[in-house]
């Protein structure tokens, strides 16, 4: 796994022009960024199409990237992401008459919903807080984040089934919690 430090050099080599700096940042970040854009499209196909969309725009906007407004792989997420809500976007037909038109309905989850995923997720934060950090940080890291167990081992300087350990007994006593 590429340093932060090793991303952002890459990205200012690629604001100049630095075709050596884009494959070495594409062959550091091109799996978590098809993640990221996998799950949104749940397309294989249409999701490459996209990573290689956001890779041209990626090498387009070098020269926009802010190194102390966000980490690099954050704008890079973000690149990727952005352009596969595009794509989805792009899906829906336009049309001036309103007896053609259709999703007129907010499709964003109502008043309740949004109070029961409130509470659910103080409940969540509440048992990931009876985790020891490193533990906790490892949960976020998989489960919220989509770092695999090799990147979240070397992050956390374990092995790799050291790590697989963690988060299986991490998410045992998360289910205890959850169901008192």
């Amino acid at each position: 796994m590429s340093t932060t430090s090793e991303i952002e050099h890459w990205i200012g080599r690629m604001a100049l022009g630095d075709r050596a700096a884009f494959s070495s940042i594409y062959s550091a970040t091109s799996a978590k960024l098809f993640g990221v854009v996998l799950r949104i499209l749940n397309d294989r196909s249409e999701a490459e199409d996209v990573l290689q969309e956001a890779f041209v725009k990626i090498w387009r906007n070098a020269d926009r990237y802010a190194s102390g407004e966000y980490s690099p792989m954050t704008w890079l997420i973000a690149i990727a992401r952005n352009q596969a809500i595009d794509r989805i976007r792009a899906r829906k037909p336009r049309t001036d008459r309103i007896d053609e038109a259709f999703d007129l309905a907010d499709q964003a989850p109502g008043p309740e919903a949004q109070t029961i995923a409130a509470s659910e997720r103080r409940r969540i934060d509440g048992c990931l807080g009876e985790l020891d950090d490193a533990k906790a940080g490892a949960v976020r890291g998989a489960y919220l984040e989509g770092f695999s167990y090799e990147e979240l081992a070397a992050h956390f300087d374990v092995p790799v089934n050291t790590m697989r350990t963690w988060l299986r007994r991490s998410l045992l006593k998360l289910r205890e919690c959850l169901q008192r």
